[in-house]
């Protein structure tokens, strides 16, 4: 009996690694998500420390999917600083517009992320967010912009930022939130991407670093570090994989589809949860 208590444990938390990492990077919210399959499942799972150890499963996925951009960001960028090549100037800009864009959410995850957290975390809350989520991506389906990684401006930087910080908000999807401020400004769908993605580095590993401490020093972890291993490895292999596919529906503008799936979702999460 206690071996079939403990392979239920351990595939609990490989469902939810798994199902954290499949929804990171697409935009339906995960943590919104994440509160919806907890309270349908009665799963009790104390603490930030499980959500913050798969989302850096989801970070490494993001690395390893855009490492061919980050490398040459970093040469680009160091570059142009030793040398002022203007033809690395895009690439030192671009670095610079994400270091802008990382301070709203830094600050308000900082101020007012336990606030935020605790009030719109129940299921009907989160339905109405998915819902919202759902009209923002069906406002921009159909958008086609015109701006490249060299067209952005600080005023783009701050305002996908701003963007970044309401999906604090269990429920708005960061990849949706700043995709959808991304493409209003004018971005193609690839730069809106690209940008969207690389501004989740910054904010995610800020984000365990800052709490590794609190990690190792919760009870949870301690007792619970395999069942946590392994939803960490889960969500490394389904974000990738979710990326993947979420950047080849991107490609073809079926954006909406998404929509359709955050309306149903959030109304039945509203209606029946």
């Amino acid at each position: 009996m206690e071996s079939l208590t403990e392979l239920f444990l351990l595939l609990k938390y490989l469902f939810l690694g798994f199902f954290q990492g499949f929804t990171e990077p697409i935009p339906i919210s995960s943590s919104g998500h994440l509160v919806i399959v907890r309270n349908l499942f009665d799963l009790d799972i104390k603490g930030l420390s499980f959500e913050i150890f798969v989302n850096f499963g989801s970070l490494i996925a993001v690395l390893i999917i855009y490492k061919n951009d980050i490398l040459r960001l970093i040469k680009n960028g160091v570059q142009y600083i030793a040398t002022k090549d203007p033809g690395t100037k895009d690439d030192f800009n671009f670095i610079f517009y994400l270091v802008i864009a990382t301070i709203p959410t830094g600050v308000i995850g900082i101020l007012f992320e336990d606030q935020i957290s605790s009030t719109f975390s129940s299921s009907k809350m989160v339905g109405i967010t998915l819902i919202v989520t759902g009209l923002a991506l069906w406002i921009i389906r159909n958008l086609k912009g015109i701006k490249n990684d060299g067209a952005l401006t600080i005023k783009d930087a701050v305002i996908v930022g701003m963007a970044q910080s309401v999906a604090l908000i269990p429920g708005i999807s960061r990849s949706g939130a700043t995709i959808v401020a991304a493409m209003l400004l004018g971005m193609r769908q690839t730069t809106a991407l690209r940008f969207s993605f690389l501004l989740y580095i910054p904010v995610s590993l800020g984000t365990f670093l800052l709490s590794i401490e609190e990690i190792f020093l919760d009870e949870n972890f301690n007792a619970l570090w395999i069942p946590y291993l392994l939803a960490f490895a889960a969500s490394i292999i389904a974000t990738y994989f979710s990326l993947k596919w979420f950047m080849n529906i991107m490609a073809k503008g079926n954006l909406k589809y998404f929509a359709f799936y955050c309306f149903i979702v959030g109304a039945l999460a509203f209606l029946l949860l």
